[in-house]
């Protein structure tokens, strides 16, 4: 049993302070009520809007809501925050409630390089044109202190990728092991029409586009089964020694073809919608990763694994366990089928349950139960710090135009 500083035991039931009130913070309380064996509960939420905040608590019955993240994080009922923010606060919310002894779920990416190092007047241009040497070394300072943070206060830093905990990733993972045949290639990629976030399209919020909001869950489930490979192979993990990206905006195009009537989102200011990274690895094996925001048709969440002896195929979104026809749009006009589907006409898969199947649910029973009874997850900060990496040198090779060592 654990016991955070300033709080009280760790046993059956669990306080989870909620950072974030929007699309992700709904996703959590969710998955939060489905946890089995722990009695979980969130006594507090903040969120930047007062009105976001209280409404949010009252939608959830939520006892507490606050505008200013320390006083939640000086609830001493509180032992877990999970950060359900945008990219460029992750970094100094996530610092400081390891100072103040909490355990901290903080989701993909772990962080962004969102002009830190600049003068608060910096433009827009000024930071998305950043040097991205720059961005990758301050970036990575980002990373290695909210893991130092946590590592210091005796806390633990999880790594909210839930691709790793659904079902396909999880099932894959198990015949690999049992396989006993070596990766030599994976392949894999998120896409859909469009964010559901207004920051996304400003790299000042975000710290990058398609290939960091949407290539992370490839890129940092390559990397995790890879580590996971090393570790059980030769005692230690599989480390990525180099990348190779293009990114682009492809709605540049689409935009004088009737993008936005079509459904895919427009408007983006100065990030990718497109981008493809190509990882090497320190034993010679690589792992193709794809993000895109201009795809209809629904989630598309996929990831393929070719190995010495066997080859698998992961299908996260969308699956098949329940397949739907109507013929027109008015049939199931009001239901909802999938996440980002464009039409409920035609063919389309009626996913019966989106947080089990993408992995959410058991992912915050793991982090629970690692945080409950002090085990360390694989899916930590440091995995967190090594997608940083990947991510902003995928984005110095595409802006240079060749390999960038890692």
């Amino acid at each position: 049993m654990g016991t955070q500083s300033g709080g009280s035991p760790m046993a059956g039931t669990v306080n989870i302070g909620l950072i974030g009130a929007g699309f992700l913070a709904e996703t959590r309380m969710r998955c939060y009520a489905q946890v089995p064996g722990y009695s979980v509960t969130v006594p507090a939420v903040a969120a930047r809007s007062a009105d976001s905040a209280r409404s949010f608590a009252d939608r959830h019955g939520i006892a507490q809501w606050h505008t200013e993240v320390t006083e939640l994080l000086e609830n001493p009922d509180i032992q877990m925050v999970d950060l359900c923010v945008p990219n460029h606060v992750h970094r100094d919310i996530a610092v400081a409630a390891a100072e103040h002894g909490k355990h901290v779920v903080c989701t993909k990416p772990l962080t962004a390089y969102t002009g830190q190092d600049l003068p608060a007047d910096a433009t827009d241009a000024d930071i998305a044109g950043r040097d991205p040497a720059l961005m990758l070394e301050h970036a990575t300072q980002e990373a290695t202190a909210m893991v130092e943070a946590a590592r210091s206060n005796g806390v633990q830093l999880m790594y909210g990728e839930n691709w790793i905990f659904a079902p396909p990733i999880q099932r894959a993972e198990g015949l690999m092991v049992r396989s006993g045949g070596s990766i030599l290639e994976m392949r894999g990629g998120e896409a859909h029409c469009g964010s559901h976030s207004p920051y996304s399209k400003i790299w000042r919020y975000t710290g990058g586009g398609a290939l960091l909001r949407l290539g992370a869950h490839p890129i940092g489930t390559m990397l995790y089964l890879k580590q996971q490979e090393g570790v059980a192979r030769n005692g230690r993990p599989i480390r990525p020694m180099s990348v190779m990206a293009e990114t682009c905006d492809l709605t540049t195009i689409a935009e004088t073809q009737g993008a936005r009537q079509n459904g895919i989102a427009t408007g983006w200011q100065d990030v990718e919608t497109w981008a493809t990274a190509l990882i090497t690895f320190e034993d010679g094996s690589v792992s193709v990763a794809y993000g895109s925001d201009n795809v209809l048709g629904g989630m598309q969440s996929w990831l393929e694994l070719f190995l010495s002896n066997s080859r698998i195929r992961c299908n996260i979104a969308p699956h098949d366990l329940v397949e739907l026809y109507a013929p027109g749009q008015e049939v199931f006009e009001d239901t909802y089928l999938n996440e980002k589907a464009s039409t409920t006409a035609g063919w389309n898969a009626a996913i019966p349950d989106e947080d089990w199947s993408s992995g959410h649910v058991a992912m915050c029973h793991h982090f629970i139960d690692c945080a409950v009874n002090d085990k360390p997850t694989p899916c930590d900060g440091v995995l967190g710090l090594e997608v940083t990496r990947v991510i902003y040198a995928a984005y110095q090779s595409a802006r240079e135009g060749r390999r960038v060592s890692l």
